[in-house]
């Protein structure tokens, strides 16, 4: 028997990158998947290369009605959610003194916002059945913070902070809420950085290499799944000991 056999995942910010290899890990692992995200058709793409039960939905985290569509879709087809996975992030990086105050708050807005609105709307359903599993990708930048990128930092500090709070209240009925704090990760974003940019992300990390999606995607399967039942409101740094203390 798999993993998460029976279980429903709902990943935002899955039609790529990290969220698609999260997508791709919980589907091998047994899980039915609502495969979310603002672009229609990558999120079609994905839910259809997916081995297991999935459905694609449109939705912008960030707005209330589409997330409330969102869960009513994802429950009409599947009855419950197990598993939510708040993947969907943006980022809009300059100098704090050349930062558009749009761009800070569009980042917020998709961050931790949108982490908000999808927390707030499955979480009745979970207590009701007693038993959930919220995970919240956060990333290192929200611990150490990063020149260039204050609205992204502060977007996944709060986050941090937002896993710590509601793993509080939803612990009495069974729901753990945890965060992971991707490292520097090889992805479509990332393979667009300067070499020297490349290389000195690499020589902080003791590793010696990139993360990998997978390497993301593994930690939240273990935490979505009975392993991490006595586990919540923790951030598990996935960095290959970027920030060993």
């Amino acid at each position: 028997m798999e993993l998460l056999t029976g279980k429903v995942a709902l990943v935002t910010g899955s039609a790529r990158g990290i969220g698609k290899t999260i997508a791709e890990v919980l589907a091998d692992l047994g899980c039915a998947i609502v495969v979310s995200d603002i672009d229609k058709e990558g999120a079609e793409a994905t839910a259809a290369s997916l081995k297991t039960d999935a459905i694609a939905v449109q939705a912008d985290v960030s707005n209330a009605d589409d997330v409330a569509a969102l869960v009513d879709k994802a429950t009409e087809r599947f009855e419950k959610i197990d598993i939510l996975v708040n993947n969907a992030g943006i980022t809009r990086d300059n100098l704090l003194m050349r930062m558009k105050e749009e761009d800070w708050d569009l980042v917020l807005k998709i961050n931790l916002k949108g982490a908000f609105l999808c927390t707030k709307q499955v979480l009745r359903g979970m207590m009701r059945q007693r038993s959930g599993k919220i995970i919240n990708i956060a990333s290192v930048v929200g611990v150490m913070g990063n020149a260039g990128q204050a609205n992204y930092a502060a977007s996944k500090a709060g986050l941090i902070g937002f896993t710590k709070s509601v793993a509080r209240e939803a612990a009495s009925r069974n729901i753990q809420v945890n965060a992971v704090a991707p490292g520097y990760i090889e992805t479509e974003m990332t393979s667009h950085l300067p070499n020297e940019v490349k290389e000195n992300f690499l020589a902080d990390i003791p590793s010696g290499r990139a993360g990998s999606g997978e390497d993301v995607a593994k930690v939240v399967a273990f935490l979505a799944s009975s392993y991490a039942d006595y586990i919540t409101g923790q951030t598990i740094h996935v960095d290959g000991g970027m920030l060993i203390a």
